[in-house]
C-alpha cells in the first residue's frame, strides 16, 4: 500500500516562486540574495499556515545553492540542494522553541554556530515558535543575535510577534507575512484540484477558502476533508453538508422576508437553521456580513470587496437593488448590536428573535431619525390590531396621590398673606383640596416623573407668584393648562434647605479627582451654613491659605450647586473664623483635644499607655 501524503505537505513550495500570496516578501528576499545583502537575523511573523517556515526553507536553500538561476532560484541539482531535499544537509539546523526553550537549548545552540559549514557558505538556524522561549533564553540568546559568527543566520518564526522581546526586534529585519486573498487560494486549490484528477466546482472551493480564513495549509486540510467525502466529486452542496456551512440561500430567503416584512416566516426560518444544529451567534454573525455583501454589491467600485462565486455574485446583485441603503446600514447595526450582546444573554433565542423582528420593521416606512447611522431599538406590533380611539381620561382621584406626593401643601407664611393685597382672591382655591387636582399639576411629565432629592416646590405654589404676583397671570394659566405654555414660562428657582446644601456639598466633594484629596477631605469635614432667607451660604475656614484655596473654588462650586438645587441665585461666601469662635475639628489631634475637653480621662489614659497618632 502506497503511503498517502497529505495536500499540505506534497504540494509545499519549493521555489519563491511557488510561494502563495506573499508577492511582495519573496521579491525582496531574492533581491537580497541577488545583490549579497543578507542580514544575520530575519523573524518571519504572520498567521499560521501563510508560509512563514516554507519561506525560511526555501531561503536557506537558496543562499547555499552553489550554482543559482538566473532568475535567483535554487538549482536543484548541486549536492547543497540535493542534500537539503534529501534532509541530510547539516547546513540548515530547525530549533522548536516550543519544546526546546530552556536556557540549556539555547547554550548547545550557541556551541554549534562556533562551527563553519562544510558545504556551501552559510550555516542557517530557523527557530519556530519563537516566542515560546523562556526570559533565561531570550537573554542568554541575545549577544549571539547581535553578533553572530560570518557564517551564520538565524530565521525566527512566530505566530505573536508581541510576545517576543523589544531587544530580539531590534536585532531582527522583520517580514510580516499576510493573510493570503480568497482568490489566491482558490486558484492553488484548483490547480491541486487539476494535479490529482480530482473535479471540483468554483463555489465549493470558494466556501473551502473561505472556511480557511487566509490559511493555505488550513485550505488543504480541508480540501483533503472534503475529498474523502466525496470521493473526489466536489460540489458546492457537499461541501455545505460536510462542513456544517450554512447555506447562502437561507440568507437570501431570509432577507426577502424581512424586506416585505414577513415576521412569522423569518422566525420559522430561524427555527429551521436551529433545528440543523447551528448556533445563534453564528447565524447573526453570517447576517451581518449577507447584508455587508449586499451593501458592497450595489456599486461598482465596490464590488471587488465581494469574496463569493460567480453565480452567487449574481444573485447579490440583483437582491442589492431590492435593498434601500437605508435598510442595510440600520440592518447592518442591529445586527451588530446582536452579536455584541450575545454572549451576556441569558434568554439568547429571544434576542435574535427581537432582532429579526427590528430589522423585519425597517421596511414599514416610518422614520425614527437615525439617518441609518443608529436605529432605535423600539418595536412595533407584529400583528394587525383594530385601532381603537381612546378618549382622553379627566383628571380623577387616582392622579391626586402623585400631584400631592410631588408638590405638598405647604402654608404661606403669614408676612405674605399681610403685605400682599391681591392675596384676599387668588389664594382661596390653592389652598383647598380640589387645587391638588389641577390639569398642570396632574398632566405635568416632568414634575410627575423626575425624582430628585431638592425639593420640587416653587414659589408660584404658595399661592402668589414672587415673580408675577398680578392675579392675571393666576387667571391664564388655570383657564390654559397646557403642556406647550408650561415650557415657555421661565423656571422659577427652587427653594432648598440646610439639609440639600449640605447633600450636594458632599457629592461635589466625592467627586473630586485624586489630584484634589486634599480639598476633597477638608470639604468632607466641615458643613457649609446656609443663611436665610437668601440662597447665599457661608464656608468657615481655620487660615488664609484654607481661605485662598476655598476662594478659588467658588466660581465652580457655585455651577455646580446651581444646577444640582435649581437655583440660580447660590453664592459661597468664606469667612476665616474669629479667635473665640468653634470651629469644626479637621485633624485627628483637633479631634482629640475636643474630646479631653469633654472628658479629661481620655487624656490620663493617653499618657499611661504611651498612646501616640498615627
Amino acid at each position: 500500500m502506497e503511503n498517502y501524503i497529505v495536500s499540505a505537505r506534497k504540494y509545499r513550495p519549493a521555489t519563491f516562486d511557488s510561494v502563495v500570496g506573499q508577492r511582495a516578501l519573496t521579491t525582496t528576499l531574492k533581491n537580497a540574495i541577488a545583490t549579497h545583502k543578507l542580514a544575520h537575523a530575519y523573524l518571519f511573523c504572520g498567521p499560521r499556515g501563510v508560509g512563514k517556515t516554507t519561506c525560511a526553507r526555501i531561503f536557506a536553500k537558496t543562499i547555499n545553492c552553489l550554482t543559482p538561476t538566473a532568475d535567483g532560484e535554487a538549482c536543484n541539482q548541486c549536492e547543497s540542494c540535493m542534500a537539503f531535499n534529501e534532509q541530510r544537509s547539516y547546513n540548515i539546523h530547525e530549533l522548536d522553541a516550543a519544546s526546546n526553550n530552556s536556557v540549556d537549548d539555547i547554550r548547545q545552540l550557541i556551541e554549534q554556530v562556533r562551527i563553519p559549514p562544510q558545504i556551501g557558505n552559510y550555516k542557517v538556524y530557523i527557530i519556530d515558535e519563537v516566542h515560546m522561549l523562556s526570559q533565561a533564553a531570550f537573554n542568554a540568546f541575545l549577544k549571539t543575535l547581535e553578533e553572530p559568527p560570518h557564517h551564520a543566520i538565524f530565521i525566527l518564526a512566530t505566530t505573536e510577534k508581541h510576545k517576543v522581546l523589544p531587544t530580539i526586534l531590534s536585532r531582527c529585519q522583520i517580514y510580516d507575512f499576510n493573510r493570503i486573498s480568497v482568490e489566491d487560494t482558490v486558484a492553488h486549490l484548483a490547480y491541486v484540484a487539476s494535479k490529482e484528477g480530482i473535479t471540483a466546482e468554483p463555489e465549493a472551493l470558494n466556501v473551502i477558502a473561505m472556511k480557511a480564513d487566509g490559511g493555505m495549509r488550513d485550505a488543504l486540510s480541508i480540501f483533503d476533508q472534503v475529498v474523502s467525502f466525496t470521493g473526489g466529486q466536489i460540489t458546492y452542496q457537499s461541501v455545505i453538508e460536510n462542513l456544517n456551512v450554512l447555506d447562502y440561500e437561507y440568507y437570501f430567503r431570509l432577507t426577502d422576508q424581512l424586506l416585505e416584512n414577513k415576521v412569522s416566516d423569518a422566525l420559522l426560518l430561524f427555527n429551521e437553521v436551529l433545528n440543523k444544529g447551528f448556533d445563534g451567534s453564528h447565524f447573526i454573525t453570517g447576517l451581518s456580513s449577507h447584508f455587508r455583501d449586499l451593501l458592497v454589491s450595489r456599486d461598482a467600485a465596490t464590488l471587488p470587496l465581494l469574496e463569493v462565486g460567480a453565480s452567487i455574485r449574481q444573485r447579490y446583485q440583483a437582491q442589492a437593488q431590492k435593498c434601500p441603503p437605508q435598510f442595510l446600514y440600520r440592518a447592518m447595526k442591529l445586527c451588530n448590536d446582536c452579536d455584541l450582546n450575545y454572549r451576556a444573554s441569558k434568554n439568547k433565542r429571544l434576542l435574535v428573535e427581537l432582532t429579526l423582528i427590528q430589522v423585519a420593521q425597517l421596511t414599514t416606512g416610518e422614520d425614527d431619525g437615525g439617518g441609518g447611522r443608529g436605529p432605535k431599538k423600539t418595536l412595533q406590533p407584529v400583528f394587525a390590531q383594530p385601532a381603537t380611539a381612546q378618549p382622553a381620561q379627566p383628571a380623577t382621584h387616582a392622579q391626586t396621590p402623585i400631584a400631592t406626593s410631588v408638590q405638598p401643601p405647604v402654608q404661606a407664611p403669614p408676612p405674605v398673606n399681610t403685605t400682599a393685597p391681591q392675596s384676599v382672591t387668588t389664594p382661596q382655591p390653592d389652598v383647598t383640596p380640589t387645587a391638588y387636582q389641577q390639569p398642570e399639576a396632574s398632566k405635568s411629565p416632568v414634575v410627575a416623573q423626575e425624582e430628585r432629592k431638592v425639593p420640587v416646590m416653587k414659589m408660584s405654589n404658595l399661592g402668589i407668584s414672587i415673580k408675577h404676583p398680578q392675579p392675571e397671570a393666576t387667571t391664564k394659566q388655570s383657564a390654559q393648562p397646557t403642556g406647550n405654555q408650561a415650557k415657555a414660562e421661565p423656571e422659577e428657582d427652587y427653594i432648598f434647605n440646610q439639609r440639600d446644601l449640605t447633600h450636594y456639598w458632599q457629592e461635589y466633594a466625592a467627586q473630586l479627582p485624586k489630584e484634589r484629596v486634599a480639598i476633597a477631605n477638608s470639604m468632607k469635614a466641615m458643613q457649609p451654613t446656609l443663611l436665610p432667607p437668601s440662597a447665599t451660604f457661608e464656608v468657615v475656614v481655620e487660615n488664609e491659605i484654607a481661605a485662598k484655596n476655598f476662594t478659588a473654588l467658588i466660581p465652580e462650586m457655585q455651577t455646580f450647586l446651581r444646577a444640582r438645587l435649581r437655583n440660580s441665585k447660590i453664592e459661597m461666601k468664606v469667612r476665616i473664623s474669629e479667635a473665640q469662635e468653634t470651629v469644626i475639628a479637621v485633624s485627628r489631634t483637633d479631634k482629640f483635644r475636643l474630646m479631653t475637653e469633654k472628658n479629661p480621662a481620655l487624656a490620663q489614659l493617653k499618657q499611661e499607655f504611651g498612646l501616640e497618632f498615627d
